[in-house]
């Protein structure tokens, strides 16, 4: 592992447990730890995405929020539903923030995963779709934002201006900016398939395959196809791609925390139906220090990605999980090879013990 972030789902509302908790404060809050992340040196600030439900939505203002007030974390998404994007829209607004922000946008995407609207995108005015899960538009558009950002023409120019036959690309640029687009993958095929898109790779504390292997193993094959199909694909003389895993994860270093994660360290990884797939859930880590390293050690997936995100309660509020954060940046991570950020440095915090 050589960073480590953080993922937050943005729930708010009054089955939170929080009388006022509402959008207003969830987001607020959400600027808070990204400010205290990266003053601890976490190297990403990730967010999800849903529609039609008491979480974050659009990701933007809440990135750009972050990356006005920090200088070394990325901001970034796991995962932006692609069904409901505008493509071109979407690579505008990515390109602006990482201009903003010198090069700290990180956007995953895929195809998104079950919203309560049954199908949605087409509430936002995107039909056609003859997928009852809406992949074949989600791919369509994905298709058309890499190329946007990549800085193909994609529109054709008014021939008054530009003469006849003049094509033109969005503005504004920011170079290098695909290298910093993940896509969020499922399945082995997936996964593949995000090499051949010359996009980094990112999986979620679940996936949409069950063999009875524990998810670490399922993970560990799929970044393994993906890395030789991107060789396969781009050799390797080019930028090497990124793999990024999630993980609850929770340090237990007062008494506090064993008071309220004591408990969730008994999981185990688990069995479910998600979007129609039978898939594996993971399970919790929630362990004193020294037993959280072994236990992360012995993760095949952890061990092989480059950035694994933490899953964060974020309804719980700004104290609690920074405390989280910096136990694991104190306790867990240099043990696991983490490399942050210099702003934790720079403001003092202690990251080794």
């Amino acid at each position: 592992m050589k960073s480590f972030g953080f993922l937050s789902f943005g729930h708010y509302g009054p089955q939170m447990g929080r009388p006022g908790f509402d959008g207003g404060v969830s987001l607020r809050e959400a600027v808070e730890i990204g400010v205290g992340a990266d003053e601890i040196g976490v190297n990403g600030a990730f967010f999800r995405v849903h529609h039609f439900a008491k979480q974050a939505a659009s990701p933007m203002p809440l990135l750009a929020a972050i990356a006005a007030r920090t200088s070394h974390i990325e901001v970034g998404t796991g995962v932006i539903d692609m069904r409901y994007e505008n493509p071109l829209y979407l690579a505008e607004e990515a390109a602006a923030l990482d201009l903003l922000s010198s090069g700290r946008v990180a956007l995953g995407v895929s195809r998104g995963s079950p919203e309560p609207a049954l199908r949605g995108w087409e509430a936002f005015g995107y039909t056609g779709s003859e997928d009852p899960r809406g992949a074949d538009i989600a791919r369509d558009k994905f298709d058309l934002f890499m190329k946007a950002i990549r800085g193909e023409k994609v529109a054709d120019a008014d021939p008054a201006q530009f003469g006849a036959g003049a094509r033109l690309a969005i503005e504004p640029q920011s170079p290098g900016l695909d290298s910093r687009i993940w896509w969020g993958a499922g399945s082995r095929d997936t996964a593949e398939w995000a090499a051949e898109q010359g996009v980094n790779l990112m999986s979620s504390t679940l996936v949409t395959e069950a063999t009875g292997q524990p998810l670490a193993e399922l993970q560990s094959e799929q970044m393994d196809l993906y890395r030789k199909r991107w060789v396969e694909k781009w050799g390797t003389s080019g930028r090497a791609p990124r793999v990024s895993v999630s993980r609850s994860i929770f340090p237990i270093v007062t008494a506090q925390d064993a008071q309220i994660f004591g408990r969730q360290g008994e999981s185990s990884d688990g069995i479910g139906q998600i979007d129609g797939f039978t898939s594996t859930f993971g399970k919790t880590y929630a362990a004193e220090p020294d037993v959280l390293i072994e236990q992360l050690k012995a993760d095949s997936a952890v061990q092989d990605a480059d950035n694994v995100l933490l899953t964060i309660p974020s309804q719980a509020g700004v104290d609690l999980n920074l405390h989280i954060l910096r136990s694991f940046a104190e306790h867990v991570a240099p043990a696991l090879g983490w490399q942050p950020n210099t702003a934790g440095i720079q403001h003092g915090y202690p990251l080794t013990r």
